[in-house]
């Protein structure tokens, strides 16, 4: 199995210090309960990177890891990417609680988006960094997904993922539960006369989109309140990524909200 394979498996070594930052920020916040172990540094870009290593230090009392000096190639054993600029973390798994303990006076008037058939982690990541700007409340997750290759999930969000709120729940459930809770559930699906742009999209709100291979199950629709496709410039019979479609979507719904 090569290198990258492997690290899509239960990878919690988050590179660099966006995601560290994003980490800690998520423990204050408490929407994570993810904890750092250990922070490994490389020795030889020291005086380049001095000033994180410092904050890193000052903190590491508060938030229980350890700071460690290593070398380059002990880093690059560990990581993926090459943007980690020296510093990495050893990081533990973070609880995904079930969608029923959503609190309630999260669900007045929220923004909730379950992403279904995303196939791989960046793809995953990508969607997130573009959910976060865009004011979504919070992410909700089938059992299998891609919070166990949470490292990458957390480059390409830029600290995102660790910046969420996160429920797991399969697709029917969430449905079930928003849509009982006066919520509007969307899916997104090009076989429909609403054009994205040209319809309501109010929260509160429940975007469910689906993977570019396998789409949204036809259970899933039939519970759909609203169905929405994105509108093409011109002829193209590909649908668009699911990261792509993602921003799309979550941008129209931003504009009529915020």
């Amino acid at each position: 199995m090569i290198k990258e394979e492997t690290k899509f498996v239960d990878s919690y070594v988050f590179e660099g210090m966006t995601s560290i930052r994003a980490i800690l920020k998520g423990i204050d916040t408490g929407t994570s309960d993810r904890t750092i172990k250990k922070v490994i540094f490389d020795q030889e870009k020291l005086k380049k990177i001095a000033k994180e290593i410092g904050y890193l230090k000052a903190v590491s009392k508060k938030y229980g890891f350890e700071i460690e000096g290593s070398d380059s190639a002990t880093i690059d054993s560990y990581t993926l990417g090459t943007s980690h600029g020296g510093i990495i973390a050893l990081c533990s798994e973070r609880t995904i609680p079930p969608l029923s303990s959503l609190p309630n006076e999260t669900e007045k008037n929220g923004f909730f988006v379950m992403i279904q058939g995303i196939e791989d982690p960046y793809n995953f990541g990508y969607s997130l960094r573009s959910l976060y700007a865009c004011g979504c409340t919070g992410i909700i997750l089938p059992k299998r997904n891609w919070m166990s290759a949470a490292g990458v999930v957390a480059r390409s969000s830029a600290g995102a993922s660790e910046l969420f709120p996160m429920y797991s729940a399969e697709a029917i459930d969430a449905a079930h539960f928003f849509k009982d809770r006066g919520y509007t559930v969307v899916c997104a699906d090009e076989n429909t006369e609403n054009v994205l742009g040209k319809c309501t999209l109010k929260l509160p709100l429940l975007l469910i989109v689906g993977g570019e291979k396998r789409g949204i199950s036809s259970a899933l629709m039939q519970l759909a309140d609203t169905i929405v496709k994105i509108p093409y410039a011109r002829h193209f019979p590909a649908s668009l990524s699911a990261a792509s479609a993602t921003t799309i979507l979550a941008y129209e719904i931003a504009r009529q909200n915020f």
